[in-house]
């Protein structure tokens, strides 16, 4: 087995847009720029926002793949490995795919994907090509217990491991984002704006509550497609009167700041994987509200570390953001609890020691 001192590895990702994946492939690599003698961030299709947040120690390249068989982006990528003697291509979500024909190439790499996808078990159609592609991986890290035992159960390695999700030690930010509304009545959603994310829930809870009457406002932070989910979203904005309480921000990169300015963070999704959101909330000490999906429920226990809701209950939502304006203690203490939890379980030394184990394994 080598030492840890002999592992060369890429991180690759298909794009740097803003979302979970995304920001714990960068994540990942900033970690290992001061662990390894060589990390790399690898980029197939489309930059993002995200990229200013890749540390100055990670060797990073944009590949402009245009299409899934661009053999042109297969060869700069290939070029890279063997120029800095990459032995580990550790691959994030549908990245897996470019990873195998990588292998094709230079049959030594080891390939480990990385599942962020939490409904995953729900798509047995989606899944037939991971389930072929698995042949080539030398191991596989879930996001959650349930796509772990997927894994077991339906791909070609044994080499398969549950690695929870953390985030870096606090770095510098350029405070650009100002959040609208009162000081200590600011509910903020950390989310891209699409389907699975249910905005349209928080939206009809928070107008249905006391919330707004009393001079709360809610914030939606990420991107925004422009589609016809994020216009059904400001329809029913209008729609319910909340333009001076609901605000759409886009997609940010000072998300401390940002929950440096917030009261409760919000999650509605109706399904997850393992949200990094959580972590970023409990980190920024703030009370936590959240749908009971994924691996949620191990981070937000009802009562203990946040409150908990079952997905698309919207009475059950309701009830929560009228009984929070008015119990600022036990709010404090909710927030308390969750910001201890998270800084003693989700720390990346914990989580990046079982990647390494896992790499040593393969090597």
């Amino acid at each position: 087995m080598k030492s840890v001192q002999d592992i060369r590895v890429i991180q690759l990702i298909d794009s740097l847009e803003p979302g979970g994946a995304e920001r714990m492939a960068i994540t990942i690599a900033n970690t290992f720029g001061n662990e390894l003698p060589f990390s790399g961030l690898v980029v197939t299709r489309l930059e993002g926002s995200l990229k200013d947040t890749i540390n100055s120690k990670v060797n990073y390249l944009f590949l402009k793949k245009k299409k899934a068989l661009d053999f042109s982006a297969l060869l700069r990528l290939r070029k890279f490995v063997k120029n800095n003697k990459v032995s580990v291509v550790h691959a994030h979500g549908s990245s897996y795919f470019f990873a195998v024909l990588l292998k094709f190439t230079i049959p030594s790499i080891k390939i480990f994907w990385h599942d962020h996808f939490g409904n995953r078990v729900e798509k047995s159609k989606a899944n037939l090509p991971i389930k072929i592609a698995s042949y080539f991986f030398s191991g596989v890290f879930t996001v959650n217990q349930e796509l772990q035992n997927w894994a077991l159960k339906h791909l070609k390695t044994n080499n398969i491991h549950f690695i929870p999700n953390y985030i870096e030690e606090k770095a510098i930010e350029k405070a650009v984002t100002f959040l609208k509304g009162e000081e200590g009545k600011r509910i903020v959603l950390l989310a891209n704006l699409r389907t699975p994310k249910n905005h349209l829930l928080a939206v009809s809870a928070f107008s249905q509550s006391k919330m707004a009457t009393l001079g709360w406002t809610l914030h939606f932070i990420g991107k925004d497609n422009l589609d016809e989910y994020s216009n059904n979203l400001k329809k029913k904005i209008t729609a319910e009167n909340l333009t001076e309480a609901v605000f759409i921000y886009g997609s940010c990169t000072d998300i401390q700041h940002i929950l440096n300015q917030s009261n409760v963070g919000l999650l509605t999704s109706t399904y997850e994987g393992f949200p990094v959101t959580l972590l970023e909330y409990g980190r920024a000490n703030i009370l936590v509200i959240c749908s009971n999906v994924g691996y949620c429920g191990q981070i937000i226990k009802n009562n203990e570390t946040g409150i908990s809701f079952e997905s698309e209950d919207e009475k059950g939502l309701i009830q929560v953001l009228n009984e929070i304006s008015n119990k600022p203690s036990e709010n404090e203490r909710l927030a308390s609890n969750l910001n201890i939890f998270v800084n003693q379980n989700y720390s990346a030394k914990q989580v990046i020691n079982k990647i390494l184990v896992a790499y040593q394994k393969a090597l």
